[in-house]
């Protein structure tokens, strides 16, 4: 990479950060992909539309394409488990990046015998998909594709990588941050259920979270859930009529 390159991709990174994040929303994922997708197809050389594939129980699905084409070839490679995306997700290389420079000929078209055929039909000859995944957090990738063959170059191919490296990072923290809510509101919640039964039958803290865990026990429901059910009308009803042994219905359970 020339010194005047190495200067572009600075440049381009920096805005593309700039970007994410002052337009994301941290609690908002979709949104977050969003950006992350736009700015990627803006910031990459070549790129002419993009999507990502990201792993949900279990299952490979397509968020946030930028046409119904990139939509239905990122769904296309979760059902045929074969094509770039799935190979940088499951089995991606040192710098993270995969890249069909032709998938209308040999060896792409080889590699990938059943997706790259249908590629072609839909007028992408190339793809270029890079893993988002940090350690323990979401499988995602970026895909990029190109209705010109050999679009990307090394110096296309770097910047993917970074930006995968910079995205996924935001990605984490968008998984982190969601993670963090759930947990505040659990605790709310439950805080909310110990103050119930601390005014119904005058007890203390320690005794009305032990009144929940005991209640827990007792019907197989998930702590917070008991808790959750506690503060709804009906769950203080009961509490009023039945005393300390709190008895949620078995759907009380998310």
């Amino acid at each position: 990479m020339q010194p005047e390159q190495s200067d572009e991709l600075v440049v381009a990174l920096r805005g593309a950060a700039r970007d994410l994040v002052a337009r994301r929303s941290i609690s908002d994922l979709e949104q977050t992909l969003g950006y992350i997708v736009a700015a990627a197809v803006d910031t990459v050389p070549g790129a002419d539309a993009g999507g990502i594939s990201m792993t949900e129980n279990g299952h490979i699905t397509s968020r946030c394409p930028t046409n119904e084409d990139v939509h239905k070839l990122d769904e296309l490679q979760a059902l045929l488990h074969q094509g770039p995306c799935i190979t940088a997700v499951e089995q991606p290389p040192e710098d993270g990046v995969i890249l069909a420079r032709d998938l209308a000929e040999a060896p792409d078209a080889d590699r990938w015998p059943r997706f790259a055929p249908q590629a072609v039909e839909h007028g992408y000859r190339s793809l270029m998909s890079t893993q988002l995944s940090t350690n323990g957090g979401t499988r995602a990738a970026l895909n990029l594709y190109s209705h010109t063959p050999g679009a990307f170059d090394d110096s296309a191919r770097t910047i993917a990588g970074l930006f995968g490296v910079q995205a996924g990072l935001l990605l984490y923290g968008v998984d982190h941050a969601a993670q963090m809510s759930r947990a505040l509101d659990t605790r709310d919640v439950i805080g909310q259920a110990k103050g119930i039964l601390m005014e119904r039958f005058g007890v203390e803290g320690d005794q009305a979270f032990q009144m929940l865990v005991r209640s827990s026990q007792d019907t197989n429901i998930k702590l917070a859930d008991v808790a959750r059910w506690l503060t709804t009308s009906a769950g203080r009803q009961q509490a009023r009529a039945d005393g300390a042994r709190l008895h949620p219905p078995a759907d009380a359970e998310n």
